[in-house]
C-alpha cells in the first residue's frame, strides 16, 4: 500500500465520522438516574484528622505494593498527591480560610461514569451496589477514560509494557458483595467515612447542616455534580479550599459528550482499516530493508572476491617471481660446483 492511500484512508474515515456525528448524538445523550438502592460513601472533612489509617487500609485489602515512606510517616502531607496505579486513594492536606483541613482523595464512583462512557470497549461497569469496577481483560490501552475523569482519578500503569493496565479504587466491591464495610471506611477512627445507601447518606448529611450550620458550608459536594456521585462530601470550607473543582456543573459525562462518544463505535469499525494500513506500511518498510540488506551483502560479497582475486594475483605473480629466482640460483650454484670438478684427460 503506497503512503498516500494510506492515508487517504484516514481521511476518509474522518469524513464519514463527521458525517454521522449528526444522527450519533441523539443516540448519546440517554439520562441515568442510578441505582436506586446503590451504597456510596460520606465523607465529613471536618472530622478528617489526616491520620493516613484509610490508606494503610486500602494498601492491605487491594494488596497493593507497600509505599517507599511508611503510612505514619506524616511528613508526605507537606505535598499535594494524586492516585496512582499503586494507591488507589491519598490524603491532602490543605490551608483554608478555617485552618489546616484535610480530605481523602479516591474514585468518587458517578451515577454516570465519565469513564465508562468514554471506553468503547466496555471495561467499565458501573455495578448496582454503586461502585465503578474495572475489567482489565478486555481493556486496549486507549486511556480515554484518563482523559474523560473530571476528577483526576484512573492511573495507568506505564511500568508494565507487557500487560498495562488502568487502576484505581473500587469501593471494595468484593467487600460489599459480602456484606462488609469497604477498608478505608472500616479503618477511620473519627468516622469521618460513613458507608450506606445514598439515599440515606444525602439525609444525614443534610440533617448535620441543619444542626450545625456554622460547622458547615450548606453544599452536599457530589450530589449533583457531574450528575451526582457515590462519594459525597461535606465541608467547613467552600470546596475548591479543600482542592475540589467547583466548575464542573450537574450534567452528566454522557449528556455532555454523548455525541462525540456514540461515534465511536464507527470509528472502532475502521480500526481494522487503520491498522491494515500499518501493517502494509511496515511489511513494505520490512521488504525494502531486507532487500537493501541483500544488496549491502552482495556487494561485500562480490568486493571481497575482486579484492581477492587481486590479492590471489599478485601471490602468484610473487610466487613466480621467487620460483624463477630460486631457478637461477640452482642453476648458478650447479654451474659453479661443475666448473670446480677436475678435468679428464679426454676433457682436456
Amino acid at each position: 500500500m503506497q503512503r498516500r492511500k494510506f492515508l487517504g484512508l484516514l481521511g476518509a474515515a474522518g469524513l464519514m465520522t463527521t458525517a454521522v456525528a449528526g444522527q450519533a448524538q441523539a443516540a448519546g445523550s440517554k439520562h441515568f438516574e442510578g441505582y436506586p438502592d446503590s451504597f456510596g460513601v460520606l465523607h465529613d472533612t471536618t472530622r478528617c484528622i489526616g491520620c493516613r489509617k484509610c490508606e494503610a487500609a486500602c494498601n492491605t485489602v487491594n494488596k497493593l505494593p507497600k509505599p517507599d515512606k511508611p503510612f505514619d510517616d506524616l511528613k508526605v502531607l507537606e505535598t499535594e498527591r494524586r492516585t496512582t496505579d499503586t494507591a488507589y486513594t491519598v490524603v491532602n492536606k490543605y490551608e483554608t480560610s478555617k485552618g489546616l483541613k484535610f480530605r481523602k482523595i479516591q474514585c468518587n464512583h458517578c451515577l454516570e461514569p465519565a469513564c465508562a462512557s468514554a471506553c468503547f470497549v466496555k471495561a467499565f461497569t458501573k455495578n448496582p451496589t454503586g461502585s465503578v469496577t474495572y475489567d482489565e481483560s478486555v481493556c486496549v490501552g486507549c486511556r480515554y477514560c484518563m482523559v474523560a475523569c473530571s476528577f483526576n482519578i484512573p492511573a495507568y500503569t506505564y511500568n508494565d509494557p507487557i500487560t498495562p493496565k488502568i487502576m484505581k479504587c473500587t469501593m471494595c466491591q468484593p467487600l460489599i458483595a459480602e456484606g462488609k464495610l469497604p477498608g478505608c471506611v472500616e479503618a477511620c477512627p473519627k468516622e469521618a467515612l460513613t458507608f450506606g445507601k445514598r439515599v440515606d447518606l444525602i439525609k444525614v448529611a443534610r440533617e448535620r447542616i441543619r444542626q450545625y450550620p456554622d460547622r458547615y458550608v450548606d453544599q452536599i459536594y457530589g450530589e449533583r455534580e457531574m450528575g451526582g456521585t457515590a462519594w459525597i462530601y461535606l465541608n467547613g470550607v467552600p470546596s475548591p479550599e479543600v482542592g475540589m473543582r467547583d466548575d464542573l456543573g450537574v450534567a452528566s459525562a454522557p449528556e455532555l459528550t454523548g455525541g462525540a462518544l456514540a461515534t465511536v463505535p464507527m470509528i472502532v469499525g475502521l480500526w481494522p482499516v487503520l491498522l491494515t494500513g500499518i501493517y502494509a506500511v511496515s511489511k513494505r518498510k520490512d521488504k525494502i530493508a531486507k532487500e537493501e540488506k541483500r544488496q549491502a551483502v552482495t556487494a561485500a560479497l562480490t568486493k571481497a572476491a575482486a579484492d581477492a582475486e587481486v590479492k590471489l594475483s599478485a601471490a602468484l605473480t610473487k610466487a613466480e617471481v621467487e620460483n624463477k629466482k630460486q631457478i637461477e640460483v640452482a642453476v648458478k650454484k650447479a654451474v659453479e660446483e661443475s666448473a670446480k670438478q677436475p678435468k679428464t684427460e679426454g676433457e682436456a
